[in-house]
């Protein structure tokens, strides 16, 4: 917290933590990843700020899978203040997939695309 509020990069913080946890609910925890010697990187973030989380407020963060391509993943996200009563944020991430030994963009997994269920019309509130 600076100023008494959430700096920026909590909010990527907390992006990276539900984006990790609701892969790890779909079946593919960050150790099946390094199993197969692949796995997601950031191609880049956006977020809108709403409102300022502050210090002791409880962050609720939804996210969901927009699209999937062949290399390339579409995850967005809504952050909102305890029992979302204000939203705080909404997001993006661009990710790319690669394997881990070259750092080269790689086909995504079709067991991975099979795991996660796409919700492209989901858009966030403004």
């Amino acid at each position: 917290m600076c100023l008494g509020h959430a700096n920026n990069v909590a909010y990527v913080q907390w992006m990276q933590d539900a984006a990790l946890a609701h892969s790890a609910a779909q079946g593919w925890p960050a150790q099946r990843y390094q199993k197969s010697g692949s796995g997601w990187v950031v191609r880049a973030h956006a977020i809108t700020y709403h409102e300022p989380a502050r210090e002791g407020d409880e962050v609720v963060v939804q996210t969901w899978v927009a699209t999937l391509g062949r290399v390339t993943s579409l995850r967005r996200y809504r952050m909102y203040r305890e029992a979302m009563i204000a939203l705080l944020a909404h997001a993006e991430t661009n990710w790319a997939f690669i394997d881990y030994a070259s750092g080269r963009p790689k086909r995504v997994l079709a067991e991975i695309a099979a795991a996660f269920v796409l919700v492209p019309d989901e858009t966030p509130s403004n």
